[in-house]
């Protein structure tokens, strides 16, 4: 993914480089080069904390909750679709 996200940002660049794109069409390009470096830095960001982060295991378990067991401490509780919304008069 790292190595598309950059040859896309590469051909991006090239195309902004050329300067032959017409104004609206360059502006398209440089949001495309600044959204993939900004994919590519916080992908780096994430993968470097989760590497190092003892906790992410203990975490991964957690995240799978079987139905019917009791919700998270703090977790909105949601309405059966059946009852019916009583609109003030």
């Amino acid at each position: 993914m790292q190595r598309r996200l950059r040859e896309v940002r590469d051909w991006a660049k090239r195309k902004i480089d050329s300067r032959q794109e017409p104004p609206w069409a360059w502006y398209q390009y440089m949001k495309l080069v600044e959204t993939c470096d900004a994919i590519l830095a916080g992908k780096g960001a994430v993968t470097q904390q989760t590497e190092s982060s003892p906790q992410l295991e203990q975490h991964q378990e957690n995240v799978i909750q079987l139905a019917g067991s009791t919700p998270r401490q703090g977790a909105a509780r949601r309405r059966p679709v059946a009852d019916p919304v009583q609109l003030p008069m």
